[in-house]
């Protein structure tokens, strides 16, 4: 399949894009809503948008996990190590579920995704957080449900860090640990993917710099804001760009 050529100024576009990803990652999370429609509007399909946007913003799902290293925690019984490996295998079955999707079957699947995806946003962002959570989740649940969630993440990967934060909170973690282990889970399963997806001919790397290279410079600025920019006011912005992005998918 040939490569779509994309013009100087919408690599520029692009770049801006993955800036302000970059910075929405470290802020809020939620950097695929800018990316994945940015990709769109520049010429290429879903597939490969999803793919190109999942390598680019790798670097920055690295750097997240590391940094809360010292966080990462057992959940009861299940040690971290289980749901890591959990996370790999599912992240190598999801990205091998895309690739054998064909384009326009993926094409007509991403608006419901996008939706699934924009809702669980919407719901970690405004649900009420419990004070005190106790476990009611059975270990061999929350491996079954963390599966899924990996081949999920592999397969599209929108929403992946509030199904993780909510079952691992459920489940009995403190927000701050479950926080770390979501980071650290969601890298795990992208690894797997990117690994994958590096060898598809769909994925285009012009795109992949510019975003990647605006990601950087997009988590450095929002470490900056961190402590200056209300985080409500950046997840309703994604709220809204879900939405909107959903609506003008499914009319297209």
């Amino acid at each position: 399949m040939q490569t779509v050529h994309i013009e100087l100024s919408s690599l520029l576009l692009i770049a801006l894009a993955g800036f302000y990803a970059g910075t929405q990652n470290v802020l809020a999370g939620g950097g695929s809503f800018i990316t994945f429609p940015a990709l769109l509007l520049v010429g290429l399909n879903p597939l490969a948008a999803n793919m190109t946007s999942t390598i680019a913003l790798f670097p920055n799902q690295i750097t997240s996990a590391i940094a809360g290293r010292s966080l990462l925690s057992d959940v009861g019984s299940i040690r971290f190590r289980k749901l890591f490996i959990i996370s790999c295998l599912g992240g190598i079955c999801g990205a091998f579920l895309l690739l054998n999707t064909p384009a326009t079957i993926f094409a007509k699947l991403v608006p419901w995704l996008v939706l699934f995806a924009t809702t669980v946003f919407a719901w970690g962002t405004y649900r009420r957080k419990p004070l005190h959570v106790v476990s009611t989740v059975p270990p061999a649940l929350l491996m079954a449900i963390q599966a899924c969630i990996a081949v999920y993440g592999g397969y599209f990967g929108g929403g992946i860090g509030f199904l993780m934060l909510a079952a691992l909170t459920v489940a009995g973690l403190p927000v701050r640990a479950a926080s770390a282990n979501k980071n650290f889970l969601a890298m795990a399963m992208n690894a797997s993917a990117v690994f994958i997806f590096a060898f598809s001919p769909l994925v285009n790397w012009h795109a992949v710099i510019a975003l990647g290279l605006g990601g950087i410079g997009g988590g450095f600025f929002g470490s900056w804001l961190l402590h200056r920019v209300p985080e409500k006011l950046l997840r309703g912005f994604i709220v809204l760009v879900g939405t909107v992005l959903t609506v003008w998918l499914f009319i297209r």
